[in-house]
């Protein structure tokens, strides 16, 4: 990650490559915004050129003028906010992702944009340390530098000495590294990220993060699951030459005033088994553990953040692939706890892996569990690929939407209609892993519901938002987004608060 500081030094004597402000959408042309410091033959010199420039302060927009020496800075870049002159921390923390992303392969970035409260400076930091990303690992060296993202970053704020503001900032920093971290994993090719290779990866990070005693990690291998009776992860990874894993991750401070399980779905890649996806766009499924991949880095971020409550994360990994030995539709399996699964489509797979997660957690008797996965293509045609789903309990289900909305990700609360159960039944078995097609994410998490029994509960749903197939945009670049760390992370603050 880079470097990153505070400073309430006068932003045009700051010798960097690139000074960043933020400029609105007036009704008669855009207005710079807190940027008063800026000599006033460059105020006018902006105003003159902004529609030859196309200049307009919109969302995502990001200009370069020189300063032509008028300035310390090499380079000023203005950074859009939309039409509000007083943006909120969400806006602010866009802009300030959206110039730092643009500006790749620069050394040294100082960002002066509204930062006049904690808040406001936290969203900068944030901002300004997601937009920092690149994913390399594949690249050669060459490519890789020309790719590199800033080095050194500053925000100005006069708020720079305050301890209130640099303990905000530091978690920016824990937050930052922990959505990093879930991107670097979703953004891996399947071929280097199998189920084992992912455990291997989770215990490097929790020795990495060090915390002693507080901070554990288990892994169950096939021989473990299958005498355990984790039926799901069994029959879902059986069609592999990879075998499955369940991976639990426990920080357990002393004296916790709440407990909180994460369960995370974790198909390393989706072929859609027997019932075989298409072609076309087959290549995303790599990204099909992002839910794991979110929930290994929260435990890990509140472990570092010394928060005082439990958290035991779930990561369900697995791999569903076609092969003379993969489970077919009409397999008949048995979940951990004992319900019995008729198999009737193997590309519904991830609830059957999660299911095992869900029955495991809630046997060690959490205050609530949530689980995260990209479980349905029904939730990217009912909500795009933006924002999330969440469903369950309903006091559960308002929390994970009040987390999200004050980290700045996008939960939108959806039922779980009763009538849609009948679809799920089985002729044979206890359930069915399919109901109706119309509906289908609500009577997934009905058919997830299944397994929490009267334990508080919510299910977040991130199949669109966890994986961005298009152009960049604000702080979040193509490929892994590292979605839901921002809003589980926020839900055990707030756990940790009310306690």
């Amino acid at each position: 990650m880079p470097r990153l500081t505070l400073t309430s030094q006068n932003p045009d004597r700051l010798s960097v490559d690139a000074l960043v402000v933020a400029v609105a959408q007036g009704d008669s042309g855009p207005l710079l915004v807190d940027a008063d410091w800026l000599p006033a033959e460059v105020s006018a010199e902006i105003t003159s050129v902004a529609t030859t420039l196309g200049i307009t302060g919109a969302v995502d927009e990001v200009r370069k003028l020189p300063t032509g020496g008028r300035v310390a800075a090499k380079v000023l870049v203005l950074t859009g906010v939309g039409p509000d002159t007083t943006p909120d921390e969400e806006a602010t923390r866009r802009a300030a992702g959206a110039a730092v992303r643009e500006l790749a392969g620069s050394a040294s970035v100082a960002l002066a944009l509204p930062a006049a409260d904690v808040a406001h400076a936290a969203a900068v930091a944030e901002g300004a340390l997601f937009g920092a990303y690149a994913y390399t690992r594949y690249r050669d060296a060459e490519a890789g530098a020309k790719a590199a993202p800033v080095a050194e970053i500053q925000v100005v704020t006069p708020l720079a000495k305050d301890k209130a503001a640099k303990a905000a900032v530091a978690r920016a920093e824990v937050v930052a590294d922990a959505v990093r971290a879930t991107r670097d994993l979703v953004n891996a090719a399947p071929n280097d990220l199998y189920p084992a290779a992912f455990a291997d990866l989770a215990k490097a990070a929790v020795k990495e993060a060090g915390r002693g005693s507080a901070l554990k990690i288990t892994v169950l291998d096939e021989k473990a699951l299958a005498a355990g009776g984790y039926g799901g992860l069994i029959g879902v990874g059986q069609g592999s030459a990879r075998p499955p894993r369940l991976v639990k991750v426990a920080y357990s401070p002393s004296k916790p005033a709440a407990k909180v399980a994460l369960v995370g779905k974790g198909i390393t890649f989706d072929s859609g088994g027997i019932s075989i996806k298409p072609a076309a766009g087959m290549d995303a499924m790599k990204s099909d553990m992002a839910g794991a991949a979110a929930v290994l880095h929260t435990v890990i971020a509140a472990a570092q953040l010394e928060l005082p409550v439990a958290v035991t994360g779930w990561l369900c990994l697995a791999e569903n692939m076609p092969s003379g030995t993969a489970q077919r539709p009409s397999d008949v399996i048995t979940i951990r706890g004992g319900k019995t699964v008729e198999v009737l489509n193997t590309d519904a797979e991830g609830r059957l892996v999660m299911a095992d997660g869900l029955a495991a957690a809630v046997e060690e008797k959490p205050d609530v569990v949530l689980d995260i996965a990209t479980l349905t293509g029904a939730q990217i045609v009912a909500l795009g690929n933006r924002v999330s789903a969440v469903m369950g309990s309903e006091d559960v289900r308002s929390e994970v939407v009040a987390a999200a909305d004050a980290s700045g990700e996008q939960f939108w609360p959806m039922p779980l209609p009763a009538e849609l159960r009948a679809g799920l039944k089985s002729k044979v078995a206890d359930l069915a892993n399919i109901g109706d097609r119309f509906g289908g994410m609500l009577s997934a998490g009905l058919f997830l519901q299944e397994f929490v029994g009267s334990t508080p509960w919510a299910h977040l749903d991130i199949a669109g938002p966890s994986f961005n197939e298009k152009a960049a945009h604000g702080y979040t670049p193509v490929g892994g987004t590292g979605v839901g760390v921002r809003t589980l992370l926020a839900l055990v603050e707030a756990r940790a608060a009310a306690k």
